[in-house]
């Protein structure tokens, strides 16, 4: 196995720069690795990410474990034997507060809902818990984050230590311990203790804050994504910004701001609910002046400047009105669309062209026997497709004028 890489993160996580002895060197996918005699960089693992930084002037891009060895992975090859190393402090901090607070956070659940924490993943941008839990409501939620928040402001000593595997039943553990052996707890002074291999701060005022910020059901449990400490900081500001931003534009209140925003959408929903009535109305005239000009059984046309919902709609009116076949296309930003529809005592099925007019336009549709549409690419092709679909139809109910 080589010499043991002893680990100073364990130690003092505060520390920032040590120097070390390379005592192997090797690669890892691609790139070069070192194993050292002594190392602060932290190891992906528990959930927690690695820590980056400097080893001389090469850049630390990755520190895992591997066979029992602590790898760091370069951005290129070291040639010194002996190196100084710097961690990225805003980083490991960071980690420390996100894991420190998962910690407690993890606590406040199991003392108030019993719920065990099943998995835990700190994030570049958010963390997650996957809870024990069925079911939780806002309140809930909210009960766990002022318990937390309360032992965060308690400002309470955090300690770890190492105690053998037969004394673990002398301490209130969370959870049992996975690990076999020696076993490293890490303790939130009377709150929670668990065995524990990651970087924590010293007490949990440094934390600064929890936050919880989204939640959703998986695999009968409840997953949490959460904030600590500066990302917390970051994204009240952020959302109070934006709170600030909609309430100016609402002229009402922060804290009306959400009643405000459910009236607008109410009346939004009245408003297009009369604009889809009025637009109904209108194709149903507008099928009628169609109709009125039409010169036989099939009406062609490119349309421009409607949507695909217009021009579908247009073409029912008019079936629903007369006997009619209507074709359709239209250019739009997405590409060529065609509409095919027939009236019902016209009988031929419309999805035998979908193959034909689909390979014309690079594209794919389909639909019933009496309504087809089909989508492409090609929008040059549109009219040579329009000009295929007449020629089909045609060969289905005989030479009518177009």
């Amino acid at each position: 196995m080589g010499e043991e890489t002893t680990r100073l993160y364990l130690e003092d996580p505060y520390r920032t720069e040590f120097e070390a002895r390379v005592v192997e060197r090797l690669t890892h996918e691609q790139s070069p690795a070192v194993v050292l005699d002594q190392t602060l960089f932290y190891p992906e693992s528990g959930g927690q990410p690695a820590d980056w930084g400097q080893l001389d002037e090469t850049e630390v891009v990755h520190v895992l474990e591997q066979d029992e060895k602590i790898l760091h992975v370069l951005d290129k090859p070291i040639a010194s034997d002996h190196v100084r190393g710097k961690i990225d402090w805003t980083r490991r901090f960071d980690h420390m507060q996100q894991h420190t607070g998962q910690h407690i956070l993890s606590q406040s659940f199991h003392e108030l809902f019993e719920a065990e924490t099943l998995a835990f993943h700190l994030g570049e941008a958010a963390s997650v818990l996957e809870i024990d839990l069925r079911e939780i409501d806002e309140a809930g939620v909210e009960s766990v984050e002022m318990r937390a928040n309360a032992i965060v402001q308690e400002g309470r000593e955090i300690k770890s230590y190492f105690i053998q595997e037969d004394k673990a039943h002398e301490i209130p553990l969370r959870k049992p311990p996975k690990k076999r052996g020696e076993l490293r707890i890490v303790e939130v002074s009377e709150y929670d203790y668990s065995a524990c291999g990651g970087t924590h701060l010293r007490r949990s005022g440094e934390v600064g804050l929890i936050k919880i910020s989204r939640w959703e059901r998986i695999r009968n449990n409840i997953r949490f994504e959460f904030l600590c400490g500066r990302r917390a900081l970051e994204d009240y500001i952020r959302k109070s910004s934006a709170l600030r931003q909609l309430s100016l534009l609402l002229t009402a209140h922060e804290q009306d701001t959400p009643g405000a925003v459910e009236k607008m959408m109410a009346e939004l929903k009245t408003e297009r609910k009369k604009t889809r009535q009025l637009q109904q109305k209108y194709l149903e005239y507008e099928a009628q002046a169609v109709i009125q000009k039409s010169e036989g059984r099939i009406i062609k046309a490119v349309l421009s400047g409607r949507g695909r919902d217009e021009v579908r709609m247009l073409a029912l009116n008019i079936i629903r009105a007369a006997p009619f076949v209507v074709v359709y296309g239209l250019k739009d930003e997405k590409g060529a669309h065609l509409v095919l529809a027939r009236s019902e005592t016209i009988d031929i099925d419309l999805r035998e062209f979908v193959p034909n007019l689909s390979s014309i336009l690079k594209g794919k549709g389909g639909g019933s026997a009496s309504l087809v549409e089909v989508a492409g690419q090609e929008k040059g092709q549109l009219e040579q497709a329009i000009e295929k679909a007449i020629e089909l139809i045609k060969t289905k109910i005989g030479s009518l004028p177009s």
